[in-house]
C-alpha cells in the first residue's frame, strides 16, 4: 500500500514520487482550496525532498515553496533522510524535562507515596 497525501484537520503533508507528481498535487490542492474560499499560507508551507537530486521550484500561485531538511508534522519531526532520530531524540528530552520538573516531588520525604 502506498500513501499519497497524509491529512488531518487543517494539516496536509503531500508525497510524491516525482517532481512533476508533487507541483501537480499541488496546483490541485490550491486550485481546490481556492474554489471553497480557502488559502494555503505558503509562509507555513514547506518542501522535504528525500532521496533525490531534484531541486526545480515546487510553486503556488508562481510562488516558491521554502525547501528545508526537517519539518514538523502533528507533533513528530520529519527530516530529508526519512529517519525518526530527531524525533526520538526531541521527545526524550521532553520526557526528561518533565521528569526533572516533578524530581523534587518524586523524592520528597513529605508526601506519601499514594499522594505522589
Amino acid at each position: 500500500m502506498q500513501l499519497d497525501d497524509l491529512d488531518f484537520a487543517d494539516d496536509l503533508a503531500l508525497l510524491s514520487q516525482t517532481q512533476q507528481q508533487m507541483q501537480e498535487k499541488m496546483t490541485s490542492v490550491a486550485a481546490a482550496s481556492a474554489a471553497v474560499g480557502l488559502n494555503i499560507h505558503k509562509g507555513k508551507s514547506r518542501i522535504i525532498r528525500y532521496n533525490t537530486a531534484c531541486t526545480n521550484p515546487i510553486t503556488i500561485n508562481g510562488e516558491d515553496l521554502e525547501d528545508v531538511k526537517t519539518s514538523t508534522y502533528l507533533g513528530s519531526i520529519i527530516d530529508e533522510h526519512g529517519g525518526s532520530d530527531a524525533d526520538v531524540k526531541a521527545r526524550i528530552g521532553k520526557a526528561r524535562a518533565a521528569y526533572l520538573q516533578l524530581k523534587n516531588t518524586w523524592n520528597s520525604k513529605q508526601l506519601s507515596t499514594n499522594t505522589k
